[in-house]
């Protein structure tokens, strides 16, 4: 969650109307500073404290031997069941749970080892025997271990290593006496089929494999902006009163064009909707979360992943990843774990971004805000003039953010400029952050973790007297420096945090059809991403490949036009009195074009006449803005309340949810029959065109697919894509990905030239909005390439 825990909340919004009026009324219009220091007042009454270490204790972040053995045993016995991937899972909760070095974390990684090999993941396996080796994995043990060592070599074509590791073997069994024991039978006749296998590898080597053309696509065309790091030539950075910092294209832009380039300064890992909450009457949750599923530094998705060495929460792709996150601010974050995923995940994006910022970069912008803050509420407020600045380009003279020489990097400077809005949060809202950010503090003070604070940069700079002679109560002058820095990034995150989204597989992932979706991964600040103002129909598109994000044109746009961003409310979404609702929370009203034309004119919104109820009767639309809808078929009298509808509507979609739990339980054939139903009720009050509908002939197509019914899956695709098409454009990322499924579905089903087809116009959407390196299009380029190379009287015939 991005805000505390609702308990939290709840607590601090009655202390807060328990204040006396004139405390309150200081609070609402108190600097940041002042805040903290009487955030440090306030937060002392035991109540509070209490409440947090009773929270804290429903988070299990600690390492849990108990909880390793029930994770190990889930998994061997998942493992029986040839489950590799669930036991996979397990086996990897289980070592988060083990501490370092212990022969219990090494039996997880030679377990893991196991599954990894099922799964054909032979590189992987090396690594995790490797992982074994090094934390001590038993003696007695470590035949089996090394024999699945050689074989994993064979399987890669590495015939000497594998006869290396094969010859470790042999001698070790001699060596250690293992042919009186029970299990030598076995090891040995292991070890006889892989010395078979090896001779007859070096006997009859495989063919090499044939170079198949360069499937990473044209590399795109590049050229970075001299003042805007990151940014293409094509842009240049603006400012006025009325749209603030913005970017305006600079030449003619065409579609596909990449126009930003940027890593995240700060990225923190949404631990996912299903938080590992522990309490003494429930199991261990076997559930698997965000944090299972990607490395807590670079987000990329795990296979086998590298516990931190001292919690059992962050989890990595590598030991370099495990280090690097421990050094730049892990070692700090570790023991607090509990009270980050308790505060919420904008508390911790405020803390990593002053832990990667260093204190001394955060002690120095503090300071000159407080130097140059005569009004707080104006945005340059603070910002060197940087009209005196000789170098600085005549384009970004004066404009926040920028450095001396007039440039605007993706630095800690420029997320310190990101506004905080200061005066138009609420004064309850501001109290709430202000106190969570004051908890988290004075829980670095009494872990004494203070020093680990400073050791961001040279300790020499920060003598010992500084911090010695603190109270448990009162925070130091650092940490109230560090407070004020989380306070502003906390409020600046509501309007600038950008979400980090992957495309995730939906289901086990194991048919031939993969169907995804985009899901939150992570919450970031972008300071050049931030520069974007909000439209409702924008002429970008933002994808995602680990921390790292590119904005691409998505229209023609030309010079002089300002580059847009959609905050999340799109027209195609929902209408624009929702959208302005919405975007409320960014305190401003939005007056794209889509907006005014909407809202200046009688007509109803696209989404309004698509996603409409029809009549029962007729089904003629259905019309009205009240709660009584009438039907707009004249000669038809029908009359029902929008609650009457709205209730058929959300009953229909818990049934198309139990017939997607069908499908997951592979009871396809009654998932079917529940699908046919929906839609025959569905066709009663929803317009033809209405997204469910769509989605459901998409989960039709889904169910018949895993069937390898392609033609039945194909046909029921192709109407869920004509309903798509109608709502977001042709051209939009949403057609992209269904017509990436329908290739899909087409090349299993051997329509050779309607799959090429088919191929070539996703290929052209996605390599628009995701750039032709992303996943989907090297997927598509493989497909084609083995549609092409079948001979040429298949071709003919198909």
């Amino acid at each position: 969650m991005a805000l505390p825990a609702p308990e939290w909340r709840g607590l601090l919004a009655r202390r807060w109307a328990a204040l006396d009026p004139p405390l309150r009324e200081r609070l609402a219009a108190a600097s940041l500073r002042d805040a903290v220091r009487l955030g440090c007042d306030l937060l002392r009454t035991e109540e509070e404290e209490a409440a947090l270490v009773r929270l804290c204790q429903r988070v299990c972040t600690g390492k849990e031997p108990e909880a390793a053995s029930f994770y190990r045993e889930q998994g061997n016995r998942e493992f029986g069941r040839r489950r590799y991937q669930v036991a996979l899972r397990l086996y990897s909760k289980a070592a988060s749970h083990e501490p370092p070095g212990s022969p219990e974390v090494s039996v997880c990684f030679a377990n893991r080892s196991a599954a990894l090999f099922h799964l054909e993941h032979f590189e992987v396996c090396l690594e995790d025997i490797a992982r074994a080796e090094s934390h001590g994995y038993p003696d007695r043990l470590l035949p089996k271990v090394l024999l699945r060592k050689a074989e994993c070599l064979l399987c890669l074509g590495r015939l000497q290593d594998a006869a290396d590791a094969l010859s470790v073997v042999e001698n070790k069994i001699h060596m250690d006496g293992l042919l009186i024991s029970p299990a030598h039978p076995t090891l040995l006749k292991k070890l006889s089929q892989l010395k078979f296998k090896l001779h007859e590898k070096e006997r009859c080597p495989e063919p090499a494999q044939e170079a198949h053309a360069d499937m990473q696509g044209k590399s795109e065309i590049w050229e970075e902006n001299d003042s805007i790091s990151g940014a293409s030539s094509s842009l240049s950075l603006n400012y006025d009163t009325e749209r603030g910092r913005h970017l305006v294209a600079s030449q003619d832009i065409i579609p596909g064009q990449s126009l930003l380039k940027e890593e995240a300064f700060v990225s923190v890992l949404w631990p996912g909707e299903s938080l590992p909450l522990q309490d003494s009457e429930t199991a261990w949750d076997t559930q698997v979360t965000n944090a299972d599923l990607y490395c807590h530094r670079c987000l990329r998705q795990l296979l086998a992943s590298v516990p931190c060495r001292g919690c059992s929460y962050a989890k990595y792709c590598s030991q370099h990843c495990a280090d690097t996150a421990w050094e730049q601010y892990h070692r700090t974050e570790c023991s607090l774990g509990a009270l980050l995923l308790t505060l919420g995940i904008f508390c911790h994006v405020a803390l990593r971004t002053v832990l990667l910022a260093g204190f001394a970069e955060v002690n120095r912008l503090v300071e000159g805000s407080h130097s140059g803050d005569k009004d707080p509420h104006n945005p340059k407020a603070g910002c060197k003039c940087l009209s005196e600045a000789p170098e600085a380009g005549a384009g970004t003279r004066g404009i926040p953010g920028c450095n001396d020489s007039g440039r605007y990097h993706s630095s800690y400077q420029a997320v310190f400029h990101l506004l905080p809005h200061t005066e138009q949060h609420s004064p309850e809202h501001k109290f709430l952050c202000m106190l969570s950010v004051v908890a988290i503090c004075k829980q670095l003070q009494e872990a004494g973790l203070h020093a680990a604070i400073l050791n961001q940069e040279s300790s020499e700079q920060w003598p010992k007297s500084k911090t010695s002679d603190q109270t448990s109560d009162e925070l130091s002058p650092e940490l109230k420096t560090v407070a004020e820095a989380m306070l502003r990034h906390v409020l600046q995150l509501q309007c600038n945090a950008q979400a980090i989204t992957v495309m995730q597989e939906l289901g086990p992932g194991d048919g031939a059809v993969v169907n995804k979706k985009p899901v939150r991964l992570a919450t970031a600040f972008f300071p050049v991403l931030s520069l974007l103002n909000h439209s409702c129909c924008p002429n970008t598109s933002v994808s995602f490949s680990g921390t790292a994000a590119t904005v691409r044109a998505s229209q023609p746009i030309p010079r002089g036009q300002e580059i847009f961003h959609c905050y999340g409310p799109h027209q195609c979404r929902m209408r624009a009195a929702e959208r302005q609702q919405l975007l409320s929370q960014y305190f401003f009203e939005c007056r794209c074009q889509a907006c005014l034309d909407e809202l200046e004119s009688d007509v109803k919104s696209v989404v309004s006449m698509r996603n409409s109820f029809c009549c029962p009767s007729c089904h003629a639309p259905m019309q009205g803005e009240e709660d009584l809808l009438c039907c707009s078929n004249e000669a038809c009298a029908t009359s029902v309340s929008r609650e009457n509808l709205s209730c058929r509507l959300q009953d229909l979609q818990q049934q198309i949810k139990k017939a997607l739990d069908l499908l997951r339980d592979r009871k396809a054939d009654q998932a079917i029959k529940m699908l046919l139903k929906c839609q025959m009720d569905a066709g009663n009050f929803l317009s033809p065109e209405h997204l469910l509908m769509g989605e459901m002939e998409d989960h039709l197509a889904q169910v018949y697919a895993t069937l390898g019914k392609w033609q039945e899956a194909a046909r029921h695709l192709k109407k869920s894509i004509g309903i798509v098409e109608m709502h977001h454009g042709p051209s939009s990322v949403e057609t992209g990905h269904e017509l990436f499924k329908l290739a899909q579905i087409l090349f299993n089903g051997f329509a050779v030239s309607e799959a090429l087809s088919t191929i070539q116009r996703a290929e052209e959407i996605l390599s628009v909005h995701c750039g032709p390196q992303s996943a989907q299009i090297q997927e598509l380029q493989e497909m084609k390439t083995c549609l092409s190379e079948l001979p040429r009287s298949i071709l003919q015939r198909t």
